[in-house]
């Protein structure tokens, strides 16, 4: 099992450094993202985003 889907299978967000001294993404489970909701805002540079959950359990991120 690679690192990959360690991420997928916990629920705790990192933050370290990575290799090269880079900062690691932060890694969130969808579920605690969109609780019992369907669909979410993200707001980024003044525009509003929309993080859906499809029937068939897919993301669509929308402007």
């Amino acid at each position: 099992m690679g690192r990959e889907q360690d991420d997928r299978n916990t629920a705790e967000v990192h933050t370290g450094a990575g290799e090269h001294g880079q900062s690691e993404p932060s890694v969130m489970r969808s579920e605690e993202l969109f609780r019992a909701r369907r669909e979410l805002v993200i707001l980024h540079d003044g525009q509003e985003y929309r993080l859906r959950l499809t029937r068939q359990n897919k993301l669509i991120l929308t402007k």
